[in-house]
């Protein structure tokens, strides 16, 4: 083959673009909603190509292109339609999209993390099937340096969350405990526990928890106060690790969205795990 032509094929490929990743959400709550008008807004590399929801004709409200362009599926079928499969539903529906997506060999993109402590089998079916089971940062910070100190050894991690008393209602740890949000005047510590015990009681709120402990030293050894605090207006998450490689202790101060048990920087946490999965310039393990 002449020069002329290697260097015609050296420029084919250098003009040629990898399809973007189809993304298809799994609920359209408060964080679905962002990241779908993140997605719809232009994301280079990516694009939103199904969503699975209960009510069809709100879906449509607030997504005007779905059934012109984007469809409307059940979870079973989202694999089918999407090479990423973003999880935003309530945890009693984790499984019924979970598991599709995994058999699927998709990348999965869980929210509600602390399922994740509730069905360990998922990582192993993943092995399998060569699915890839990606956790956004979330509400959290400091996962990069969890996850390093991880490499070494890590002697203690503990977790301080607090919360405007609003935040935490209905959680069925308060409901098995009869401890009432209604009167609460002062800072009231409500649970002191393991990860996986707070993330059980606490499914709707605690999946920063569950990250904390699967990004250092698992569920059971990472150590978790949760406060009912009506002295803030931000959900609070405070994180002290002590390693042989590195000590250190962080806060954040997270806004609530329209969802008092989310903040705001959880939707826009996903949206940036989705931009590293077609990146050519990641920062941050």
């Amino acid at each position: 083959m002449g020069a002329r032509h290697q260097g015609q094929r050296r420029i084919d490929r250098l003009m040629t673009t990898k399809p973007p990743l189809r993304i298809g959400l799994a609920g359209l709550g408060a964080v679905g909603r962002e990241v779908a008008k993140r997605l719809e807004a232009g994301l280079d590399g990516l694009v939103l190509s199904a969503v699975s929801v209960r009510d069809a004709e709100k879906a449509k409200r607030i997504l005007p292109r779905i059934g012109a362009g984007i469809i409307a599926v059940s979870a079973k079928e989202l694999p089918g339609h999407c090479d990423v499969i973003v999880e935003c539903l309530p945890s009693s529906l984790f499984r019924d999209v979970a598991v599709p997506a995994i058999d699927a060999g998709k990348i999965f993109m869980p929210l509600s993390v602390g399922q994740l402590l509730e069905h360990s089998d998922l990582a192993e079916r993943a092995k399998k099937t060569g699915a890839r089971i990606i956790v956004p940062t979330g509400a959290l910070l400091g996962l990069d340096a969890v996850r390093a100190a991880a490499e070494g050894t890590i002697h203690s991690v503990r977790m301080v969350t607090r919360k405007p008393p609003k935040g935490l209602e209905g959680a069925p740890y308060l409901k098995e405990h009869n401890i009432s949000m209604n009167d609460v005047k002062a800072p009231l510590k409500v649970f002191d526990g393991t990860a996986r015990e707070g993330a059980k009681g606490f499914p709707a709120n605690l999946n920063v928890a569950a990250a904390l402990s699967l990004a250092g030293v698992g569920p059971d050894k990472t150590r978790l106060e949760i406060w009912a605090d009506p002295t803030v207006d931000r959900n609070t998450h405070t994180i002290e690790i002590d390693s042989d490689s590195a000590r250190f202790k962080m806060t954040i101060e997270n806004i609530p969205s329209e969802n008092p048990r989310t903040g705001k920087i959880t939707a826009l946490s996903t949206v940036a795990a989705l931009r590293g999965l077609v990146s050519s310039l990641k920062v941050g393990t």
